[in-house]
């Protein structure tokens, strides 16, 4: 099955930049991921920032969301993983993008949290070359808000409006698609994952992730 995705994703990259998919996210992996996000303490998320190393701050008028990165310790994480990576092996043989690495996170956002207009791929920083976001929330309903905004690289009508339900996947070009997060109204859980291409040079090769 997840074969069929793959290949739907990497057809609708080539063909428009995105792609949106219902219960793309195989059952067992979204339900597996979903269990752990809510049973993870509370110290292992911190307050998420904008920026990357030393222009990294926190912005709570821009983003008030909570996040813990995930590894491939547990079950659920390493399930994830694997299956991240198969996609990007998809990926590269149809689309010949060359990404070589990728890292994820779990969000939380709480009644009221939010994260405003921002594209994922930092000035100066053009390695993040894909974005990915899967939803986690089951019987999710549109009064509970959190939609996820994705707005053409030039103009303010949104290309997309997303609801944030369980086993929905977005995955989009990172530099090319600002994108904004809505209040949500309940809890709201994702994962949201980038991959990326080796920006190193021939004396410095950056390390997978």
């Amino acid at each position: 099955m997840s074969d069929g995705v793959f290949e739907q994703i990497a057809e609708a990259l080539y063909q428009q930049g995105y792609a949106v998919l219902d219960h793309a996210l195989p059952d067992a992996i979204c339900g597996a991921l979903a269990q752990e996000v809510r049973d993870l303490p509370a110290e292992r998320f911190r307050q998420a920032g904008i920026g990357r190393q030393e222009a990294y701050i926190k912005a709570d008028t821009i983003r008030r969301d909570e996040i813990c990165w995930i590894d491939n310790q547990t079950d659920a994480g390493r399930a994830w993983l694997e299956w991240a990576d198969q996609l990007q092996q998809v990926i590269n043989r149809r689309l010949f993008l060359g990404l070589f690495s990728f890292e994820s996170h779990y969000a939380h956002y709480q009644a009221g949290d939010f994260y405003k207009v921002h594209r994922d791929a930092f000035r100066g920083q053009q390695n993040r070359v894909l974005s990915m976001v899967a939803y986690l929330n089951p019987n999710w309903q549109a009064a509970d808000g959190g939609e996820l905004l994705i707005y053409p690289s030039e103009g303010d009508t949104p290309l997309l409006r997303v609801v944030p339900e369980f086993g929905t996947l977005v995955v989009f070009l990172s530099e090319e698609f600002p994108h904004e997060v809505l209040p949500a109204q309940e809890d709201r859980y994702s994962i949201a994952g980038w991959y990326r291409i080796n920006s190193g040079n021939s004396r410095r090769v950056d390390p997978a992730s």
